[in-house]
């Protein structure tokens, strides 16, 4: 299950127990509308593993100003509260997948 992410839950989430990956997105984002469907499968494959969000550009902007983000669809994975891994723009499941893997 996907989690939206605010400012208010990012820290806790963060910092939790299972690694977290945080999809980067906005509405109008087309490649962004492209790997929604991808990052919420993924999300149902790995329930209770990796917790899966998503968090909108327009709505924390802080967040992504805080993590350089500049361009959208981008994926970080984080791993005890750090960023162990980074994905920008649009790819296959298998791709995002093996990224999914290598946090586990």
């Amino acid at each position: 299950m996907e989690v939206t992410i605010t400012t208010e839950n990012f820290e806790t989430l963060k910092n939790g127990d299972l690694p977290l990956v945080v999809d980067f997105w906005a509405t109008w984002c087309g490649p962004c509308r492209m790997i929604g469907p991808i990052i919420a499968e993924l999300a149902k494959e790995y329930d209770g593993r990796i917790v899966v969000g998503k968090c909108d550009v327009e709505e924390n902007d802080d967040i992504a100003m805080d993590f350089g983000i500049r361009n959208i669809p981008t994926i970080l994975f984080f791993k005890n509260g750090e960023v162990v891994d980074k994905m920008v723009g649009a790819a296959a499941k298998a791709k995002i997948q093996e990224k999914f893997e290598a946090l586990l």
